[in-house]
């Protein structure tokens, strides 16, 4: 009886992946900010061979983030039809455009051939496309920079359907099966200098959260999940291009929807009604807001300003919060830095830690509660190149990702010890998913499912 009832639990251990003890990764940087759950299956070291369970090569470009559900691992692109394997190479900073130097088009690019934005659902076990479904196909109505693509947004899932949002073309559902639910397109809007757009939708209590900063008509928006109606829409006055996904933050005493922005970080309430707002962000913003420790913690850190907070809001916010003069807190702001955010990689909290994890490869951490420093800026490696994805966490470790492909391993902690270095040899800007005991990783051109062997 007692060998029957343990291979009962090992057979259930392996027919049942997703109750495992481990976890399901819906969006962008998962439930938790990127923190996963601790799994003795998750691998510590690998390579472009090493502790791979399978590999699939995706075409196109694309720097949208993988998501898994179940056996189910969804990822878009975005395929030129008369280059659908492209060529791309490393753009380190977006500097000479935004102040002001001389329009070369370098770094801008608009094809005239058709794009075909897809969906693919990828088997789990076995790395097999299960089904493809093309959203959209059309020249693109705008450009986008070499460190963008025109498919950067990460879709969400619910387990019931995969939702899709890509700001230069809609909002789209889909069945698990692939089967088209609803589609509500949408007009290309004019972003700063072409660069693209990249703000992933959001999704809670049977509706999706959506916000389309632009250089035209800024707005943030709900629609019904099931329908796709759209059931209220704000506009953001004197908001501009922006690339940060919103946040919906469930805290004591209300559900509220964050967005950040070069203007101002604002809050509304689950009808889109302004709750709170705060000025004093970066003139270029991309990094998403999380919350931990009864905290939000927003930050905005483009290097060329010498302005690059983070701040740490309480609950209860309202009207306008912003601080004053040298003000470095008040009433509802518990604690805050001027020049410790980061311009592209969003922060990330790991027991009593806050890290934050420079473009330029640099590791500072912090207290979270009370954002006393616990290590200063430090470099990761004097080759570690630039990052662009952001950090996550699981087993006690903390992995960063550069744009070159090469993972660094740190040991969570109060002093930064590096663990090691895996690498896959390919440009990589998009964040990974982690999952059912397997680390998802999208390279320039391919998707990796990653495990212990």
């Amino acid at each position: 009886m007692h060998r029957f009832a343990t291979a009962l639990i090992v057979l259930l251990f392996v027919l049942r992946p997703a109750e495992a003890g481990a976890q399901n990764w819906p969006q962008f940087r998962g439930n938790q900010a990127g923190v996963a759950a601790d799994d003795a299956r998750l691998p510590d070291t690998w390579s472009a061979t090493e502790n791979v369970a399978w590999k699939l090569d995706v075409p196109g470009r694309s720097w949208s983030s993988p998501v898994v559900w179940g056996n189910h691992v969804f990822v878009l692109t975005a395929v030129n039809v008369d280059q659908p394997n492209p060529t791309l190479n490393a753009v380190g900073t977006y500097l000479a455009r935004s102040l002001g130097g001389p329009m070369t088009g370098a770094d801008i690019t608009k094809p005239s051939a058709e794009h075909r934005w897809v969906l693919y659902d990828v088997d789990f076990e076995t790395g097999k496309i299960r089904w493809e479904r093309a959203i959209h196909a059309a020249v693109p109505q705008q450009s986008t920079h070499q460190k963008n693509s025109y498919a950067s947004e990460t879709p969400v899932t619910d387990g019931e359907r995969v939702y899709v949002y890509v700001g230069t073309v809609g909002l789209f559902a889909f069945g698990l099966d692939g089967r088209p639910v609803w589609s509500k397109p949408m007009p290309a809007p004019k972003m700063r200098m072409g660069w693209g757009t990249a703000a992933s939708p959001v999704l809670h209590d049977g509706r999706l959260y959506i916000v389309n900063d632009n250089d035209e008509r800024s707005f943030v928006a709900a629609f019904d999940a099931r329908t796709g109606n759209e059931l209220w829409r704000t506009e953001r006055e004197g908001e501009s291009s922006n690339w940060s996904t919103p946040f919906v933050w469930r805290n004591e005493l209300r559900t509220e929807i964050v967005t950040t922005g070069s203007k101002k970080v604002r809050s509304y309430d689950t009808t889109g009604k302004l709750l709170w707002e705060l000025a004093g962000m970066t003139s270029i913003h991309a990094v998403t807001p999380f919350a931990s420790h009864g905290l939000l913690f927003v930050s905005s850190g483009y290097f060329p300003d010498p302005l690059r907070p983070t701040y740490a809001i309480k609950p209860g916010a309202a009207g306008d919060i912003s601080l004053k003069g040298e003000e470095r807190s008040n009433a509802f702001i518990a604690w805050s830095h001027p020049t410790l955010g980061s311009a592209y990689p969003s922060p990330l909290v790991v027991g009593d830690q806050y890290y934050t994890l420079m473009d330029r490869g640099f590791v500072t951490s912090n207290d979270p509660k009370t954002g006393r420093e616990i290590y200063g800026r430090q470099r990761i490696a004097v080759d570690a190149g630039t990052f662009s994805a952001s950090p996550w966490s699981y087993n006690g470790k903390i992995f960063a990702v550069s744009e070159d492909g090469d993972t660094f391993v740190l040991q969570a902690g109060p002093e930064l010890k590096v663990l090691g270095r895996n690498t896959l040899g390919e440009m990589t800007l998009a964040s990974p998913a982690v999952a059912n005991g397997s680390l998802f990783m999208r390279t320039a051109t391919k998707l990796y499912r990653i495990a212990r062997k």
